[in-house]
């Protein structure tokens, strides 16, 4: 993923996420999440936000909300940032998107889309 600084989006993932320091890998900064997946990040002059998902446990949401929050991050229930400061309740969970300084969009969601009930 492309930041404005890799180190400081990789030191930012990796914390928010409560996961090892990221690591150097050539010209980038990889953080390495739970199941394995490499988040790889490098420094570039334009960056393209670009959207991550990552599904958390309900315990792991309100310790990441409350990061959120308690640093006045700007967030959104939805992704076209029409509701502010709020979080959703899709698929029968919670979930909420914000960026990381780098310009970057998250979501963190505590149901896989699609999981809730059919109406």
């Amino acid at each position: 993923m492309a930041a404005h600084d890799h180190r400081e989006s990789a030191d930012f993932l990796a914390e928010f996420l409560d996961l090892e320091p990221p690591i150097v890998w050539g010209p980038f900064m990889q953080v390495e999440t739970g199941n394995g997946v490499g988040v790889d990040f490098v420094t570039a002059d334009e960056v393209h936000s670009m959207h991550l998902a990552f599904l958390v446990t309900e315990a792991e949401f309100d310790v990441m909300y409350d990061k959120i929050t308690s640093r006045g991050m700007d967030h959104w229930a939805d992704p076209h940032r029409s509701t502010p400061g709020e979080f959703n309740t899709e698929d029968g969970g919670r979930g909420v998107y914000f960026l990381d300084p780098g310009g970057n969009f998250f979501e963190i969601i505590t149901r896989p889309y699609g999981s809730g009930p059919r109406s």
